[in-house]
């Protein structure tokens, strides 16, 4: 397919994230699977360096910067793991970042960003562009500017997460029937979607994003780019985009089965069930395909099913609330 990120790129992104991304397992609990109706595989991505997926995309990213951009830095803008993500990154490749963040942002993504050594400056969501933000104090500094998912290089870094998920599905005997992915802007699907297109042909992708935030499922369906309402409410955190990426969009719309909305409520009964079966903390959106699963919203029952849990960054009392159910 003519795509804008193809599985050769995929392929160079893994070579280049070697040694510093974790790969990460697929597990699974009989437990779960007597729940579901089925076998589910949990990509465990919250398991990866700096608690997400997001590491991967942003080292493959600067990875390739020239010695001149790397001494002028990067600026990025994220609720939180792609935020790590490039504060990661930049530390282990000696790079200055700034990073944009919502000053609303869970607490440990703030913490862990200022921890690796980027600075932060905050805005708030109601009243300031992000996007616009980041680009005025890119042209200021001379910076790279690095999206958290409208880019190949970072679209090809999390499209290491599918060849990963491939490899190990063939090494447990498993043919995967489907595979459900947390999408907010769309970067992971994509990536994923083309490595998976590649290596398991017959596997149908899915998005699962929160309701409220169903702009996948309403683009896809509609054949174009729609926005969500202003206003909606989620604890996804993570998965609060606007709008589908164009890129992304580009890819997902010809790779993607479709996208299921999931309510906050079975996120967080999937947290608990997580973390009681698996032994996984996972953060609400890190939770959001397995709750697809476990709520029955797809059917899994005689199916070999793959479920990525993209990340693990959840402040200790919302995921408290969770595993207690309150």
């Amino acid at each position: 397919m003519d795509l804008p990120v193809g599985f050769e790129d995929i392929v160079e992104a893994a070579r280049r994230i070697e040694g510093a991304a974790v790969a990460t397992p697929l597990v699974e609990s009989p437990l779960l699977n007597r729940i579901a109706g089925g076998r589910i595989l949990v990509k465990a991505e919250g398991l990866q360096r700096t608690g997400s997926f997001k590491f991967r995309g942003a080292f493959n990213r600067l990875s390739a910067l020239d010695d001149d951009a790397r001494r002028a830095g990067v600026v990025a803008y994220s609720t939180g793991n792609h935020a790590q993500g490039v504060a990661a990154a930049a530390a282990l490749l000696d790079i200055p970042a700034v990073i944009v963040m919502p000053a609303d942002a869970p607490a440990i993504k703030l913490e862990n960003t200022k921890a690796y050594g980027a600075e932060i400056v905050l805005y708030d969501r109601a009243r300031d562009n992000r996007e616009e933000m980041g680009v005025r104090l890119a042209a200021e500094r001379s910076a790279t500017l690095v999206p958290s998912y409208d880019d190949a290089r970072v679209i090809a870094g999390q499209g290491t997460v599918g060849l990963e998920i491939a490899a190990a599905a063939e090494a447990m005997g498993a043919t995967l029937d489907a595979v459900l992915i947390p999408c907010g802007g769309g970067g992971l699907s994509a990536g994923t979607a083309i490595a998976l297109k590649t290596r398991c042909p017959g596997s149908e992708i899915f998005a699962v994003e929160p309701e409220g935030f169903d702009d996948w499922a309403r683009s896809l369906k509609a054949g174009r780019r729609l926005a969500n309402a202003p206003g909606a409410r989620s604890f996804c955190d993570a998965l609060l985009a606007p709008t589908p990426g164009e890129l992304t969009f580009e890819i997902n719309a010809r790779l993607l089965s479709g996208a299921l909305a999931v309510a906050d409520e079975a996120v967080a009964k999937a947290m608990k069930a997580a973390f009681s079966h698996l032994k996984l903390v996972l953060e609400p959106a890190g939770a959001i395909a397995l709750a697809a699963v476990l709520s029955g919203q797809f059917d899994c029952h005689g199916k070999t099913v793959c479920v990525v849990c993209s990340g693990a960054n959840v402040d200790a009392e919302t995921f408290r609330r969770a595993i207690r159910g309150k």
